[in-house]
């Protein structure tokens, strides 16, 4: 299958409602969109947030033994190691393509220092850069107090300059509405050499803000979800400045 199969998509996907007892909507290939309108949440501040942490199959450490095999080792408390030599450091990033209802279209990221702006135009900001996978994550803030104004939006992750190694993270984008439950999207599709994640799109439909998931891996950067969402920009190989490194 091609790079661009399955790219167009119908847009009758099941509508999830939710689990009672998590008070989270998990987006998932076969329930794959949610109407922020109709659940009422479509004002108010929108927190997109990006956490993650390294798979525990590449933190290095010795495994239990089996009872049957060595009934004496297994009840031997396991080593307390350090990651291994081996370990991938990954850095993910936030990002999120825009298009406005007048035909403005942009980026806010954190390379080149495209944090946006939420209470002006495009009424989508970048909360921080985090490098390290921590709690509290990367966030992004969409205004949607100011939903008439937006056409469309991409959020997306990437891999700034690491190793490719989206395989060897246990990445989540979650979606805090202003009312309701949160929705979670797992990037847990096994795609080691891609840089770029195209996780979830934000769309004004007939005035109805529809979230749906994507999850596009591909091999390139911004640009390559640029040309596969026709967002047309124009790109140019960018850095970030000492202090975000």
């Amino acid at each position: 299958m091609g790079l661009l199969d399955g790219l167009r998509r119908g847009r009758n996907d099941d509508f999830d409602s939710g689990n009672a007892a998590t008070n989270a909507i998990e987006l998932t290939k076969r329930h794959g969109q949610v109407s922020l309108t109709k659940q009422g949440a479509a004002t108010g501040h929108l927190r997109i947030n990006l956490s993650w942490q390294m798979r525990t199959s590449d933190i290095g450490g010795l495994q239990r033994e089996s009872l049957l095999r060595h009934p004496f080792k297994a009840l031997k408390p396991p080593e307390v190691v350090g990651h291994s030599q081996s370990m991938v450091n990954v850095d993910l990033d936030l990002g999120c393509l825009y298009e406005l209802q007048d035909g403005t279209k942009g980026v806010v990221q954190p390379l080149g220092g495209y944090l946006g702006d939420v209470n002006g135009p495009p009424y989508v900001k970048l909360s921080g850069d985090d490098r390290f996978g921590s709690a509290s994550g990367e966030t992004i803030y969409v205004n949607l107090d100011q939903r008439e104004n937006i056409k469309r939006l991409l959020v997306f992750a990437y891999i700034y300059d690491q190793t490719p190694a989206f395989d060897r993270t246990e990445a989540v984008v979650t979606l805090y509405p202003s009312n309701g439950p949160r929705i979670e999207i797992s990037l847990d599709e096994r795609q080691p050499q891609a840089r770029s994640c195209a996780v979830v799109l934000i769309e004004n439909v007939k005035n109805e803000i529809v979230v749906r998931r994507e999850v596009r891996f591909v091999y390139g950067f911004q640009a390559e979800l640029d040309r596969l969402y026709g967002w047309g920009l124009q790109w140019g190989r960018g850095f970030k400045t000492k202090a975000d490194r």
